[in-house]
């Protein structure tokens, strides 16, 4: 039996259209390839979908310096209290100097590295959820940060792919994308969550906090 789509997952992408060319339709085999993948009933994508984003992330995987340096610009544009954050870059304004800025490249490649994981994984969802529930989780550690940041990486992420990517950015790639994305910054959210949730739990029975 083939991955299931979740209820979440149509919801998410209800009006979303899925183009599908006859290339696409006589795939050839490949050993990444199965029709019993490693999803559970919450799988974010097709097989089908597996296979085009990861054929597609190559590309991204030969430029993840400047694809992840591209992403973190866009961020700053639509919030740039996030920038706030960052010891090494936070007063720089300059676009030019931020891309030269190593600070923000080294930072750029560690998120570039997780999200390259996480895709490249996209049709095991057990490595997957556990490798982002634990970085989510890891976020607890950094004063002010919160969770709900995750998800404002979505649109800085897309464009930044479609600036790498350029023509080979079609429609159905940008759908597929956006699912993957999703899925990843949800799943970093949760984590997140949980991690501040068990936090809290442990105070409370160490008699740490008043309730």
């Amino acid at each position: 039996m083939g991955c299931a789509e979740s209820k979440s997952r149509s919801l998410l992408i209800s009006n979303t259209v899925r183009p599908e060319t006859e290339a696409v339709k006589s795939m050839p085999e490949d050993n990444n390839i199965h029709e019993d993948c490693n999803c559970k009933l919450s799988c974010p994508i097709t097989t089908r979908e597996a296979y085009k984003i990861k054929q597609s992330w190559k590309a991204i995987r030969r430029n993840m310096e400047s694809t992840g340096v591209e992403m973190f610009l866009r961020l700053f544009k639509t919030s740039s209290h996030l920038q706030t954050m960052f010891q090494g870059f936070k007063d720089i304004r300059s676009d030019d100097e931020l891309r030269s800025n190593e600070a923000l490249e080294y930072h750029a490649t560690l998120v570039m590295t997780t999200l390259d994981d996480a895709i490249t994984h996209i049709d095991n969802y057990d490595f997957v959820k556990q490798l982002l529930s634990k970085t989510g989780a890891s976020h607890v550690k950094f004063a002010g940060f919160k969770s709900t940041n995750f998800l404002a990486i979505k649109e800085p992420f897309l464009e930044a792919v479609r600036v790498t990517l350029g023509d080979r950015y079609t429609e159905n790639m940008q759908n597929i994308y956006t699912i993957a994305i999703i899925f990843i910054l949800e799943t970093l959210k949760q984590g997140m969550e949980e991690a501040l949730e068990k936090a809290g739990s442990s105070e409370v029975a160490q008699g740490n906090i008043r309730v």
